[in-house]
């Protein structure tokens, strides 16, 4: 018998890819049917032809496109991250100014940014003390004599608004592996919090207490320890239900265990160690700007790659959603942010509160973390009402937009399989699956603060952006 009539004599199972209805009349004559939601993508003329010059530019070698991806994932996955000391934003920031205050996402001006980061920048000068009221402060911000600059032109990455000022504390990050460097600031917490867009009395208070005590205390104990594996950590994490981004409880566990003994040995202060170690314990992101930072310094060992579809940021800042390619140096390609279609919010906010996606946390996704490992943490789908498989099965797609699968971060419920890593602009545009975000929501008026957490899909037309630059360039 064939084996083509031997299918015929088992029972007969259908998966139906594209129109549901097809699927729909199979189930009302008693089929078993599995139908897969997929659309093909909607290229248009402009992507097909884009398509043609890039398989031109392979076959005549104009540039070795698979070496530089190898190259490019390699530099990723290669990335040891190590904390090894702390220190003010004015003294350690490349290029940092006594002017000048960061942001998240691409370069934005003043009369361009969104509610949340309004409300940061005004709490920044606040905190600075280069204005005693918000409204002194906002007509400063629009003066023109404050310098706003991207976090990421910086070696830096900051969480939702993403605010740096000079005086502020900042951790510093060394790629032991490459060499380079990152910086990010402490985390302040949930809710009220000035990376949300408030600026408030008590906010402005608790930023001058992690200047005055949570800073010494910490800089004091990662001076004794001499640096701390955030490699370790995070890999620990991941098998301890993280996923780097909306949930780093285990994250922050982990260096808690390492930085207590050595905060006791250095800080005589029995009272000032108890409201340090406090604050850690309270405060689950804690660890949130560290993993951001670590995926940020692992990422721009693999910028600048000649030929290389790798993408090495993904970021917004509530206006824009940008994001830049290994091999297509420093241009940042942009569209539209977008308000989080799926998201929980706190009691008494609703979608009509909520400003567009706004952060450089997606530097996690971008590094496969995040989003990319939620089978790690199923636990994030809450947000949305949403079930474990569908974590899972979120996971399981982007290792069809991905280069690779890391070799240290791995998912236990994928039997230990590597976290989907190096997001290819090609494969992105080419399947029409865009990178998958999980965030949070800042309200979209100034001084409020966080609203809600959500999930989001990155939008697909900045990677089509960024596929005709890369198609122009190498042709």
């Amino acid at each position: 018998m064939s084996k083509v009539n031997e299918l015929f004599n088992n029972e007969l199972k259908v998966i139906n890819i594209g129109l549901k209805a097809f699927a729909e009349s199979l189930k009302l004559t008693g089929y078993k049917v599995i139908n897969v939601d997929w659309n093909p993508p909607a290229y248009g003329e402009e992507i097909e032809s884009a398509f043609e010059k890039f398989n031109e530019i392979v076959l005549n070698k104009k540039v070795d496109v698979e070496s530089a991806n190898k190259e490019a994932f390699q530099r990723l996955i290669n990335s040891r991250p190590k904390i090894v000391g702390m220190g003010k934003a004015i003294d350690l920031i490349p290029n940092m100014k006594k002017n000048m205050l960061l942001h998240a996402g691409p370069p934005i001006s003043w009369d361009r940014m969104c509610g949340p980061m309004r409300g940061a920048v005004i709490g920044a000068i606040l905190y600075e003390g280069w204005a005693k009221t918000e409204d002194e402060a906002e007509r400063l911000a629009a003066s023109g004599e404050i310098e706003f600059s991207p976090c990421h032109h910086h070696q830096a990455t900051g969480p939702m608004a993403g605010v740096y000022s000079p005086s502020m504390p900042v951790f510093e990050l060394v790629n032991e592996t490459y060499g380079n460097k990152a910086y990010t600031n402490m985390n302040e917490g949930l809710g009220k919090v000035l990376r949300m867009g408030a600026f408030s009395p008590d906010v402005i208070s608790r930023l001058k207490w992690m200047e005055s005590e949570l800073y010494p205390v910490l800089a004091r104990a990662i001076e004794y320890l001499g640096s701390i594996d955030l490699k370790n950590i995070f890999a620990q994490a991941l098998h301890m239900g993280d996923e780097g981004h909306n949930r780093n409880r285990a994250g922050t566990s982990l260096l808690f265990r390492q930085l207590a003994p050595a905060i006791v040995k250095t800080t005589n202060d029995p009272d000032a160690v108890e409201r340090v170690l406090k604050f850690i314990d309270g405060n689950d992101h804690f660890f949130l700007n560290l993993s951001m930072s670590a995926a940020k310094v692992s990422l721009d060992a693999a910028r600048n790659i000649e030929g290389s579809t790798m993408v090495v940021v993904m970021a917004r800042n509530g206006t824009d959603f940008g994001i830049q390619v290994s091999g297509l140096g420093d241009t940042w390609f942009t569209v539209p942010a977008e308000v989080p279609p799926n998201a929980l919010y706190f009691p008494g906010f609703t979608k009509d509160d909520a400003n567009p996606d706004i952060g450089d946390s997606s530097i996690t996704e971008t590094a496969g973390w995040g989003g990319f490992a939620i089978a790690s943490a199923p636990a994030i789908v809450q947000f949305t009402g949403g079930t474990p498989m569908e974590a899972v099965n979120k996971t399981k797609l982007m290792y069809e937009i991905t280069i690779g699968e890391n070799n240290t971060y791995q998912i236990p419920y994928l039997n230990f399989r590597g976290t989907p890593t190096g997001i290819d602009i090609k494969l992105v545009v080419e399947k029409g699956i865009p990178p998958f975000i999980d965030t949070g929501i800042a309200h979209k008026k100034p001084g409020i603060g966080q609203v809600g957490a959500g999930l989001v899909d990155a939008p697909i037309e900045v990677f089509k952006k960024a596929f005709l630059a890369f198609v122009q360039k190498y042709s």
